[in-house]
Order: C-alpha cells, then structure tokens, then sequence
C-alpha cells in the first residue's frame, strides 16, 4: 500500500498538472471507485461538474482536492493499486480505468482514477472547520509537517501499552508511516520492533523520529517505493527507493551495517524485517 512519501509524489503532481482546472465531465465507470460517496456515482459526477480544483491536500496517506466555491472536498485513497494519471484525452483507456475527469480548457489532457484492485476511491465530504474532510480528521499529523508534536507524540507513546513498531502505523498518533518505513527507521534507530513504547526515553523517541523523517524525504527525492507497476505518480512513472532499503525485503541478505544475515517474522498480516544482531529483541519477546 501506497505510504506518505509516494502519495505526496502524487499530491506534488495534482498540484501542478490540475489545479486550477474546472471540471467540465466526470464519468464514473465502476460504482467501486465511488463506494465511499453514499450517494451513489451520478450524484459524484454532477456535483463536481463546474467547480474548479484547487491545490490537492495530504494527511498521511489521505489525499484531498479541495473545491473553489464549494464547502466540501474530494477525498481519495490510493488504496493497494489507485492510480491518479494525468493522461492525453486522446489515450486508449487504460484496462481498469474507473474515473474520468474531463476539464473545460485547452490543455488537452484529463484526470482518470486508475484501480485494479479497486481497494482505493473517491468520494466527496464536508469540509471541517480547519479544512479538513470531516471523514479524516481524527487521523494525526504525518512527521514531515511542520505542526507536528514530538513532546506529544512521546507522550502518547508512553502512555501506551503496545509495541513501538504498532504506535508507528498507529493513524490516530502519527500518520503516514506504513510496514515499509517502520521497517527502514527501526532498523535505523537499531529497535527491535516489538520494543514496548513504555520503554522509550525521550533522546531515543527523537532518535526514531529523526531516522522516520530521513527515510521519508529520501524516498521523496527518489519518487517513493515500487516493487511493481501498480504505484506510480501522475505521470505514470514508478519511484526507486526499493533499491536503496536496508531491512524490508532483504531476508537472508547480510546487514548492511554488520554483516549477520537479515531476518523476516509474519506480524499483524505483515511482515517484519530486522537485524537480529542490531535489532536485539526485549527479553520478554
């Protein structure tokens, strides 16, 4: 699943290729890709038409395009596979193409919501009061806003009764890391991932959080992570960080920092990838 640096990949290319735009026709093709938006397909098309995109939004791995005149927004989720391409209107229809936006200009290109699996979506949503789609704003701050509480995040982490690789991919505490940067910033940080939070000082909870916001913008700079062709960016081109990971997906290959071989362990429908060396697990484990 689509993580915070590959859905800012796609933010960052909403921002320059639609917003602006007005919507001139929305054609929705699979009533999967609007589930979310109650109101059924016909009501998404025809309460978009006419209103004009702004500057897309992120909150962790949610993303948002709010409306000009409009007091709601449009809300997706990349899902396993959602796709948002930025395509020429005259491109052959890509084979499970779901969502179609046409735009009253020139420019000759239009938005298609791409999905094979159809596990992602769009749907429209009341705007709360900061800005927010109201359906998403329990989820917290990602580690690369600038708003984001280090003190309360430690916090929260010691008042926990869990382990610290479950309070990463906790949304309500910090949004945007999913299994793959949990992985890369515990390997990092040398935390075995079942570590419990109760545990943590503070000097080692800014640790991880510097090592999270590293992973993060190094994957940016990179585009993100792809181990197939189901995440690409608007223009449908794929990120390369897979070729720089040091933990996930190297089971059996040597540690890059000392040399034991790496290991994996089934975790929550997952996988965990450590260094059984660098990563010692605590001794209740």
């Amino acid at each position: 699943m689509p993580e915070l640096p590959e859905v800012e990949v796609v933010r960052r290319g909403l921002e320059r290729w639609v917003a602006g735009r007005t919507v001139d026709e929305v054609e929705v093709l699979h009533p999967r890709a609007v589930r979310r938006h109650l109101a059924g397909g016909v009501d998404f098309a025809a309460r978009l038409r006419g209103l004009r995109f702004g500057t897309a939004m992120r909150r962790g791995k949610y993303l948002w395009v709010p409306l000009d005149d409009a007091e709601f927004s449009m809300l997706g989720h990349l899902g396993m596979s959602g796709q948002l391409l930025v395509r020429p209107s005259a491109a052959p229809d890509e084979k499970h193409l779901r969502i179609r936006f046409r735009f009253d200009d020139v420019l000759g290109t239009e938005l298609r919501f791409v999905d094979q699996r159809t596990f992602g979506g769009l749907s429209l949503h009341d705007n709360t009061p900061e800005g927010l789609p109201d359906v998403i704003a329990h989820i917290a701050r990602d580690p690369l806003d600038p708003a984001f509480d280090d003190t309360a995040f430690h916090t929260a982490l010691r008042l926990r009764r869990t382990t610290i690789k479950r309070a990463l991919l906790d949304q309500s505490l910090i949004s945007g890391v999913g299994n793959i940067y949990a992985d890369e910033a515990l390997w990092r940080s040398r935390l075995h991932y079942e570590r419990p939070t109760a545990t943590l000082t503070r000097p080692v909870t800014a640790g991880l959080l510097g090592h999270v916001r590293d992973v993060m913008r190094e994957a940016l700079d990179q585009g993100g992570t792809s181990f197939d062709s189901l995440y690409v960016n608007v223009n449908g081109e794929s990120g390369y960080f897979d070729r720089s990971l040091d933990a996930y997906g190297r089971e059996d290959e040597p540690c890059r920092r000392c040399g034991t071989p790496m290991r994996r362990r089934p975790w929550m429908n997952r996988s965990s990838y450590f260094c059984p060396r660098c990563q010692r697990p605590p001794r209740a484990v």
